[in-house]
């Protein structure tokens, strides 16, 4: 058996010694608050002897460890939902060189802000706009799936006219191989532009509204969950959810 096997990573003896989750164990040692054998460890991966002396600094127990979550601006074209759930991790896209300059939650970017950070609300390959990562459980079980309470926000550009009657039959559902789709809000932004409010749209119904009524699409871009909005964030760039905002 390897040597990395034999020894635990330190982070996990830190859990079970002061029963603290593996994002605040992280957090610790990178403050310099662990001390193995009496030497302070600060190196995140590092690991320890099962049988060694770890102590935990006093200031530890008093500081408080908040979950993270962060909006990103994801510019087309999206990955396929698959493979941004396969391929791209958090760490590839949320970086400290595209973090918004204007971001006013007032945090300085750490590392430690990636460890266990989830996707929450995917996006199809034809669609742009908010995306939102946390480390709370909590909050990505609540953005998830048709069971969400949380409206969704999409401004959508089309190509082509679109009379009152054709507003008329996307405000007041279609059908779709005889089966009806979820009624949903759609209103006027421009000539070529509609605003969709859903709880959903992982089943692309706002394409297939559109398909129903031989309107091209251009762009969908998501602009809102719950009461957080997009607004000015530029694509490519994130910024983290202030503790003022709730979705």
């Amino acid at each position: 058996m390897s040597a990395g096997r034999e020894t635990p990573r330190l982070a996990k003896l830190v859990c079970r010694l002061a029963l603290c989750s593996r994002r605040e164990a992280d957090e610790w040692i990178e403050n310099g608050w662990v001390s193995v054998d009496g030497k302070v460890v600060a190196r995140l991966g590092a690991r320890a002897h099962p049988n060694a002396r770890i102590e935990i600094h006093p200031l530890a127990s008093q500081h408080r460890s908040e979950a993270i979550t962060i909006v990103f601006n994801q510019a087309q074209p999206t990955p396929a939902a698959d493979e941004l759930d396969e391929r791209v991790l958090p760490g590839e896209i949320i970086r400290a060189d595209n973090h918004w300059s204007e971001d006013r939650a007032l945090r300085r970017f750490a590392p430690t802000h990636l460890r266990g950070l989830a996707l929450a609300g995917k996006l199809a390959p034809d669609e742009c706009g908010m995306l939102v990562f946390t480390q709370d459980g909590n909050t990505a079980r609540q953005l998830v799936g048709r069971s969400s309470r949380w409206e969704k926000e999409y401004h959508v550009r089309f190509v082509g006219e679109l009379d009152d009657q054709g507003l008329d039959r996307l405000q007041h559902g279609l059908t779709v191989d005889g089966i009806r789709l979820t009624r949903v809000q759609v209103s006027r932004l421009s000539e070529q532009q509609l605003r969709f409010v859903v709880h959903d749209n992982g089943r692309r119904q706002i394409q297939q509204m559109c398909e129903l009524l031989a309107l091209p699409l251009c762009e969908i871009k998501r602009v809102r969950i719950g009461s957080v909005p997009l607004g000015k964030l530029p694509p490519g760039k994130w910024r983290y959810l202030r503790r003022d905002e709730r979705f």
